[in-house]
């Protein structure tokens, strides 16, 4: 091999020894290059001649492994898709649980405080109304009344809300509270006395029992002593059981008839505004993403398939290549195929957020095949087809297959177990597989297809009518018509300035050459290129600085959905207050001693409370007796006093007795139930609220948690969203800074580690401007962008390094010719086929649009501006050499006789 006998002759020379030790690493770069590049020749040479095998594998692997989608499966599980797999609150959850189960909780605000389960919930609201007068009350009850009656056919038996809700213990369907203090109501206006007062957040029911209603009544107007003069919307739940998976399926049939049978109400009563919601709704939602996404992936792929092919053709109707356009999105959808079934194949289930990988992968594959177009055109037409194709492979795989470890190792990382959330796992596990199989379909069905072009080109075929072209003085008698798509160059004459003028009839050839890359390297033109780059790292550090986590279900599910118009009103009537926060202490404390009744009482001071403690303290109180009493006294008043008063049953449920060793009986674990005061920040509080207590519950004497279905979401979610794209930027840091000695020049590595870390960093800054905020999918779109921004401008970086003999301004317009136009048609393409998401009505392909569009945009901001413009005064240099005449540079000379199918040549290479 050349490479080899060039680095043996290097060896045995004396002064070769003596050279500095950073000159012999680069030249040891330079041999493992060389040797890369021979491989890949060889390569290019083996697909060349076998193309028939390597067009037609991919296709009948894609079509079998296609077959599998009769396993097509979905994921309904969003908790398992979204919540921190390991997290202190699934913990906190398992351990409430195992305290207080669903079934030892009498009330519904116990039951929706551990575990949501089924349920249908709805906002009543009324303009600028009163829900509280008499006509919306009665129109309230009427509608509760219709709920309760609805009926659900199921293996021949008829199930009302009474065979599924959960009961009390006189077996009666516990119901919201509101509804009591709405039934008062009505009894008081029907016998014309005065209604009792209602106070807000927490009321005195008519049995003397207090109820918290503060998520129940919503826009409260209060008066004096927290009388409610005014209510503007009203929420009712209706929780399910679904202990069994009959229970489970009559539950889930139960909340769609309670969707469409308030459907039915609103119409009936258009003045009063209903959203309902039940607990399928989000899972419901999410997946209906995919639905509306249908006709817009559609346009997106005539779009792009357009542009891909304007992108491949030029006048010359022989070397134009509007076929190979198309083939490029044909492998990245055979790989697209392979993957899914191979997924399918593995047990794997389909989730929306799945939605992105195709476009990852024509970002990564489209910039590839562009780039071996590129190539294609810098090589000889005189050459035979194999010798071309080869030297395709050799000038673009490298760059190509580096690119693609990259992506292998970013997505791998997010694709290990150590990843948090299952979504961002599996998309990263999935990407993996797709960009493998887009990497291999690539070198050998595109490769293929460039061989079968290329002996079309050969051979003066027309690109899509495959008929011969006539020679020139043929095609004059011919007619204008005729002629106009008959239109070639013939080259007769093998000369390299004859083939590179052949190709600049392309446009955005000529366009590059001949005025762009003069314009962007102009002195005058400059300084607005640095002075617009400091703009952009402004604005991107300002969005950068307000960078909000987006915990909320709704920032992935369809807009124009329930879940979405319930939530808005959800925020808009019941935001002044947060979610019930579960107060659990799990062990035996001295509840009689004073100091910890401080305590206790300091711990929940600030929060709206519903505690058995405060309300038994008070009563004892009543009683004028001492709260500080010996332990016999305290709990036995506890159990034979307090909790046998009818106002104060309900509490039973709250605390657990135990018999000790001396058969005294001692309280081992209780819970009171806290809700803090909140604006409209209410996450981000909610998030403050919850590390305070934590904190708090580490350090105090006292041993508690605190516990809330939401916090299964919000608790790690920074840090778990996080964590796969920290570990992904290291992955790439480490990967580039290894890969060193693979280039010629250790600074492109630098080089594309800083271009890099700019283009992540104003993804981030201008996604936040753009109001998308970091959860699971923009996390994903920012492990792509490292990816594509490397993918992107090594090629540019590594031409540019390499030349020697020229100053830094023509090297850099070199670069531009040779890299610039497949960088600008990939962006293009994958620009065009991401405009059509913006129309879908889903919050998770908007920030998919979002992310991407601004991934491309701003690549190719620093590909064909910030790089060139930086490049000609930044390292590296470029030094000219004077040649050395004499016997150690003399030339080595090999002849090489091809056999074309239309002409011989004699080749003569200089190696």
């Amino acid at each position: 091999m050349v490479v080899s006998r060039r680095w043996e002759r290097l060896g045995s020379r004396r002064p070769f020894l003596s050279l500095p030790l950073w000159l012999q690493s680069r030249m040891l770069r330079q041999v493992l290059r060389e040797g890369l590049r021979t491989s890949f020749y060889k390569l290019g040479h083996f697909v060349a001649n076998h193309p028939v095998f390597f067009l037609s594998a991919p296709v009948l692997v894609s079509i079998l492994l296609g077959a599998s989608f009769s396993r097509y499966r979905v994921e309904e599980n969003m908790e398992h898709l979204l919540a921190p797999k390991h997290s202190l609150a699934k913990i906190e959850g398992k351990l409430v649980d195992s305290l207080f189960p669903v079934n030892r909780s009498k009330h519904t605000l116990y039951s929706d405080l551990q575990t949501p389960g089924r349920y249908g919930r709805v906002i009543v609201t009324t303009g600028r109304g009163n829900v509280l007068d008499q006509h919306h009350v009665d129109q309230i009850l009427e509608l509760h009344s219709a709920v309760t009656m609805m009926q659900v056919h199921v293996l021949g038996f008829n199930y009302t809300f009474a065979h599924l809700c959960l009961l009390d213990d006189n077996s009666s369907c516990i119901v919201d509270d509101i509804l009591h203090v709405l039934e008062e109501l009505r009894a008081a206006w029907a016998s014309n006395r005065t209604a009792p007062p209602l106070r807000y957040p927490i009321t005195t029911l008519q049995d003397g029992r207090e109820a918290y209603i503060g998520h129940q009544l919503g826009g409260v107007q209060q008066g004096g002593r927290k009388s409610v003069r005014s209510a503007r919307a009203l929420q009712l739940t209706y929780h399910l059981q679904a202990a069994s998976p009959l229970n489970d399926m009559v539950a889930t049939r139960w909340e769609a008839q309670f969707c469409r049978a308030l459907e039915r109400y609103q119409a009936s009563h258009p003045e009063i505004t209903l959203y309902p919601f039940t607990s399928s709704s989000p899972q419901r939602d999410f997946q209906k993403t995919t639905k509306v996404s249908e006709c817009p992936l559609l346009v997106s792929l005539c779009l792009c398939v357009s542009l891909a092919v304007l992108c491949c053709s030029m006048r010359d109707c022989v070397r134009t290549k509007p076929w190979l356009g198309l083939l490029a999105l044909v492998s990245v959808g055979l790989a697209t195929l392979t993957s899914a079934g191979i997924i399918n194949l593995a047990g794997g289930k389909y989730n929306s957020t799945f939605l992105g990988i195709p476009f990852i992968m024509l970002g990564h594959g489209l910039l590839g095949t562009f780039e071996m177009l590129s190539s294609w055109r810098r090589t000889r037409e005189d050459q035979h087809v194999k010798e071309r194709v080869a030297a395709v492979f050799s000038d673009c795989m490298l760059p190509f297959t580096a690119s693609t470890a990259l992506y292998l190792v970013t997505f791998g990382i997010g694709a290990s177990p150590f990843t948090n959330i299952e979504a961002v796992r599996l998309f990263c596990q999935n990407t993996c597989i797709s960009v493998l199989f887009n990497y291999l379909y690539i070198i050998t069905f595109y490769g293929s297809n460039l061989v079968f072009t290329g002996y079309m080109e050969n051979n003066y075929q027309h690109s899509l009518f495959c008929k011969k072209v006539p020679k020139p003085e043929l095609l004059l008698q011919k007619p204008a018509w005729y002629r106009f798509l008959m239109y070639t160059q013939f080259n007769e004459e093998a000369s390299e300035l004859g083939d590179l003028r052949t190709y600049e009839s392309h446009l955005l050839v000529a366009f590059m050459k001949r005025y762009y890359c003069g314009w962007i390297t102009n002195t005058y033109v400059k300084p607005f290129v640095v002075l617009f780059y400091l703009v952009y790292i402004s604005f991107a550090l300002m969005g950068y600085l307000q960078v909000s986590e987006g915990s909320d279900l709704s920032g992935v599910v369809a807009t124009e959905t329930s879940t979405i118009t319930y939530t808005k009103a959800q925020q808009k009537y019941f935001s002044s207050y947060s979610p019930v926060i579960g107060f659990y202490i799990y062990e035996s404390i001295e509840y009689w001693n004073a100091s910890v009744q401080e305590d206790l009482l300091e711990y929940t001071k600030g929060f709206e409370r519903i505690s058995w403690f405060e309300s038994y303290l008070g009563y004892l109180r009543s009683l004028n007796v001492s709260t500080s009493l010996p332990k016999r006294d305290f709990t036995e008043r506890l159990r034979s006093g307090f909790l046998k008063q009818p106002q104060f049953l309900h509490f039973s449920d709250d605390i657990i007795f135990g018999r000790l060793a001396d058969s005294e009986v001692d309280v081992v674990a209780s819970r009171m139930f806290l809700v803090a005061k909140t604006t409209e920040n209410k996450r981000e509080e909610m998030h403050v609220l919850l590390d305070t207590l934590r904190k708090l519950s580490l350090t105090s004497r006292i041993k508690f948690i605190i516990f809330n279905p939401s916090f299964v979401y919000m608790d790690r979610y920074a840090s778990s969203v996080g964590a796969p794209l920290k570990n992904s930027c290291i992955a790439a840091l480490f990967l580039l800074f290894f890969s060193a000695f693979l280039v010629a020049d250790s600074l492109v590595n630098v080089w594309l580690t800083v271009t890099a870390a700019s283009v992540e960093f104003g993804v981030i800054g201008f996604m936040t401007l753009w109001r998308v905020e970091l959860d699971c999918v923009s996390v994903l779109c920012l492990i792509h962008s490292v990816n594509y921004a490397v993918d992107s401008c090594g090629p540019l970086l590594s031409t540019f390094a390499l030349g020697r003999e020229c100053t830094r301004t023509r090297w850099v317009k070199l670069a531009l010719e040779r890299h610039g136009v497949p960088v600008l048609q990939s962006c293009l393409c994958h620009g065009a086929a991401l405009l059509p998401l913006a129309a879908v009505p889903s919050n998770l392909t908007g920030t998919l649009f979002r992310c991407l569009f601004l991934t491309a945009f701003i690549t190719l901001f620093h590909c064909l501006a910030i790089l060139p413009v930086l490049l000609t005064f930044l390292p590296p240099s470029k030094k000219k050499r004077k040649e050395k005449k004499g016997v150690e540079s003399r030339d080595e000379i090999e002849c090489v006789e091809m056999v074309d199918s239309t002409r011989v040549v004699d080749q003569i290479t200089t190696v």
